[in-house]
């Protein structure tokens, strides 16, 4: 019987062939936490007692969701983190330096590896053929000690997408019908497998944005087969050397497979207040916006700010919205100000913020004020995200959200 594409990266993390459903002992080849969980990942891993990381060059430390820190409370956690990558020398990445997920792919992650973050979207690297996933501080404190995690290994939907997407139809659209249509819970601790002739043509950043928003139809991770695009994304980076091809099998055995024509896939947003409360945008009537936000894990690459740039030049943002716009690193910042991107976002009347997750998790740099509506290109809208229960967020492309920004609604044009 054949393996699906992470019963094969598991199965070689195991040292022996495993299938859905086995609980298994995996090795780990990367370690992450961020600044919200951080702090207690520090605290359960100083518990057991380890006088050293078991590979501190690849325990990442993150300081992004409060980045720059706007209480004092925020900055203390802060130095938890850096006094504990300079004891133990694991990797600090520090206010600025971008959403760790971005980061992940970025430079540390590779086709066929292990990744545990304690962060759900910890899923976003899956785009790479690795196992990535999301768990609690305890379980990675475990595994940042002695290189290896338990789990049980995940049944997996495979998800056959073929044809090409229409104009300004972008991933972030696929993503939201694929959880409409599965539910919010409907592939709980499954594995979502991304193929088909789409899939082939996307570019990573698309594919980042469908393995990053995997955990929100409750999956486990997001994975798409390391291809010639995986290898010319890790030249790019400087780790070509690192590619390897890694695919399911022919006779790989399926839970579920769901086939899906690009061609039918219309712009959809995501309404209050679950992730898989869509529609699309011609179904919305004259939704009025207070804010709009173009970033995070999820859309702040340099693709959704080119798309966003090509709407905004030579127009204005709407007098009564605010548009923020947050690359998710610095290198996705530099690139978009060598083409003349922020300057742009500048004269159309944007704010630009420092890179890294900004307003999505509610902490700084955008809360709404009660009864305000944001439409933003972040995976999650749950009541009170973006620092306010009685606030609403919309979930939408980078091209919606243009449009969005300029006429004061919910648009696609």
């Amino acid at each position: 019987m054949g393996l699906t594409l992470v019963e094969k990266i598991l199965s070689e993390h195991a040292g022996r062939s495993v299938h859905a459903d086995e609980l298994i002992i995996s090795k780990v080849d990367v370690c992450a936490v961020q600044d919200g969980t951080g702090p207690l990942t520090v605290q359960e891993f100083k518990k057991l007692g380890k006088e050293k990381l078991n590979n501190p060059e690849r325990t990442i430390l993150f300081i992004d969701h409060a980045s720059p820190s706007p209480r004092k409370e925020l900055s203390n956690t802060h130095i938890v983190l850096r006094d504990f990558a300079k004891e133990y020398g694991a990797i600090l990445s520090d206010i600025g330096e971008g959403v760790c997920h971005q980061r992940l792919v970025e430079s540390y992650v590779n086709p066929g590896e292990v990744l545990v973050g304690a962060d759900s979207h910890t899923c976003t690297s899956g785009a790479l053929g690795a196992f990535a996933t999301g768990m609690g501080s305890t379980d990675v404190a475990i595994a940042m000690a002695l290189g290896k995690t338990w789990l049980k290994v995940p049944g997996t939907f495979k998800i056959i997408i073929n044809g090409e997407l229409c104009e300004g139809v972008c991933s972030k659209d696929l993503m939201l019908h694929i959880i409409g249509l599965i539910g919010a819970d409907g592939a709980t601790y499954k594995s979502l497998e991304f193929c088909g002739s789409t899939i082939e043509n996307m570019s990573m950043s698309e594919r980042f944005t469908l393995s990053n928003m995997a955990v929100e139809a409750g999956a486990k991770c997001g994975l798409i087969a390391a291809d010639d695009t995986t290898k010319e994304y890790l030249i790019s980076r400087g780790r070509g050397d690192k590619y390897r091809q890694i695919k399911s099998d022919d006779d790989a055995v399926y839970e579920r497979i769901i086939e899906i024509d690009a061609a039918g896939i219309e712009r959809t947003v995501s309404c209050p207040h679950t992730v898989d409360n869509i529609k699309t945008v011609k179904e919305l009537d004259n939704i009025r916006v207070n804010q709009v936000y173009i970033g995070t894990c999820t859309n702040g690459r340099l693709e959704d700010l080119r798309i966003a740039a090509k709407i905004l030049k030579g127009k204005k943002v709407h007098k009564d919205v605010r548009l923020l716009i947050c690359p998710a690193s610095p290198d996705v910042y530099k690139s978009a100000l060598k083409e003349g991107l922020i300057e742009t976002f500048m004269e159309s009347g944007s704010v630009i913020l420092p890179p890294g997750c900004g307003p999505c998790v509610g902490v700084h740099a955008g809360a709404l004020g009660d009864g305000e509506v944001c439409l933003a290109t972040q995976n999650r809208n749950f009541q009170g995200r973006m620092g306010n229960t009685k606030g609403e967020i919309y979930l939408a492309s980078p091209y919606v959200a243009a449009y969005t920004a300029i006429n004061g609604y919910i648009s696609e044009k």
